[in-house]
């Protein structure tokens, strides 16, 4: 199937031939006919299926082919999970709408507050944001979203999962109209908040499944190393980075720490590394992607911040020095090389701290995992055992000999506790006889 197939205006057909997209993939096949038909999208794919042409191309559409309902308020609105992913999806509308009078504005976290809302004021057709800071926007009457045509939600199981519900439910409210188009894309229909708020949101959705997160990539070959604690891990990495040829490279750590002492020891030996994590401020963050991007540096060390979101061909290896505490981030982390057609190369190191976290992603993935051995590294570390179960002994039933009940009624009744006063060494208690003394007979008395 070609993009002439699926219905779309020749001068999106045009835009991108000229961009070389030649063929649709699979999600945007099947998504991108129900959009253009302004009905709702419930659709779930794996990481690099192209789904984010699957719901701009759709939008693009009704900018040619439609009248807006308003004309100051947005008529598309797509949101983020993070500040990454939502820049990825603003360059890819950038592309589509240059040229045409469709503009677009990116509403991020860490940018200037002010700057944004004269950005807002100039009355954008397109809204690129992540959720906390347009629902900051709205409460400070930025913009307004009466008039809003589609609201699109990217990586929806990874919003929820950060907590932004409570933000995705007021820019809900703040566009709730019968003619708003919604579509909802995740790694997972199986989420049970996903389901939840898109029961609240969609109306009669079209559900469409390709592929399943927990899939094996087919371009990505993906290897897992024992080992035995911390200067073993450091010793692996090094002898990864000296074998293997790679263009760029991910490294993927689990504190913030680690990525600024990683990266200071790859600088120690003229490797080209950088260094990605949340404390630093947008600005930061920016000119460090804009750099990697630009293949000024050759490796990235970072946190979960840049497992999603992140479109780069060039990465040929990602390595995760640490396992990640979520399986499914494991994905997306790997799903960071083997893009566009390209082959990846995928190392995972294992160590007694990782172990709980790997045996999550193996049953994540739904199979068995085997480990490899790199030479003059083999580890002692074999992996841990279970926790044996507790095991609970029923207590023996005990059989009770027939009760009389005469007896019984007399066991009911309280026992008297005995007297045991004592008085001039005579005990005086329960009934004790006790001697009387005789009165002396009045010899004058009378018989």
């Amino acid at each position: 199937m070609l993009f002439n197939d699926l219905g779309l205006d020749q001068r999106l057909i045009k835009k991108l031939h000229h961009l070389a997209f030649e063929k649709p993939t699979e999600i945007q096949q099947t998504a991108i006919p129900v959009g253009i038909l302004g009905k709702d999208i419930l659709a779930s794919s794996k990481t690099g299926s192209g789904k984010t042409l699957a719901f701009l191309l759709p939008a693009m559409q009704r900018m040619y082919r439609s009248k807006p309902f308003t004309r100051r308020d947005p008529r598309v609105v797509v949101l983020t999970p993070t500040r990454e992913l939502a820049k990825q999806v603003f360059a890819q509308l950038r592309t589509l709408n240059a040229g045409t009078p469709y503009d677009g504005t990116l509403i991020v976290g860490g940018e200037n507050f002010n700057d944004q809302v004269k950005a807002l004021r100039n009355d954008p057709m397109f809204v690129i944001a992540t959720p906390g800071r347009l629902a900051d926007h709205l409460e400070h009457r930025s913009t307004s979203l009466d008039g809003l045509e589609m609201l699109i939600l990217d990586e929806a199981d990874r919003m929820l999962d950060l907590g932004f519900e409570a933000q995705l439910r007021r820019i809900h409210e703040a566009a709730s109209h019968r003619r708003r188009q919604t579509m909802m894309f995740s790694a997972t229909l199986d989420h049970q908040d996903v389901v939840s708020i898109a029961s609240d949101m969609l109306k009669e959705p079209k559900r469409i499944s390709v592929g399943h997160s927990a899939e094996e990539h087919t371009d990505i070959t993906q290897r897992f190393i024992l080992c035995d604690h911390l200067d073993h891990k450091q010793a692996l990495l090094d002898k990864i980075i000296e074998t293997e040829e790679y263009d760029q490279m991910i490294i993927f750590t689990a504190t913030r720490a680690d990525t600024d002492r990683l990266t200071n020891l790859l600088n120690e030996r003229k490797l080209k590394a950088v260094a990605l994590s949340g404390d630093m401020n947008q600005t930061q963050r920016n000119n460090i992607m804009s750099q990697f991007e630009r293949d000024c540096h050759k490796i990235l060390v970072t946190t979960d911040i840049a497992s999603r979101g992140l479109d780069i061909s060039k990465v040929s290896h990602v390595i995760n020095f640490d396992m990640p505490k979520h399986a499914e981030e494991y994905v997306h982390r790997v799903g960071r090389t083997g893009r566009a057609g390209n082959k990846g190369d995928a190392f995972s190191l294992v160590g007694p701290k990782d172990w709980k976290s790997f045996k999550n992603v193996e049953a994540f993935l739904q199979q068995q995992i085997s480990f490899t051995t790199i030479e003059g590294l083999e580890g002692k570390f074999k992996g841990l055992k279970p926790a044996p179960k507790k095991q609970f002994h029923k207590k023996k039933p005990t059989t009770k000999k027939p009760v009389d009940k005469k007896q019984k009624q007399g066991a009911d009744k309280p026992k008297k506790r005995m007297d045991k006063r004592f008085y001039q060494n005579m005990a005086v208690g329960d009934n004790v006889f006790m001697p009387k003394k005789k009165k002396p007979v009045d010899p004058s008395a009378d018989d």
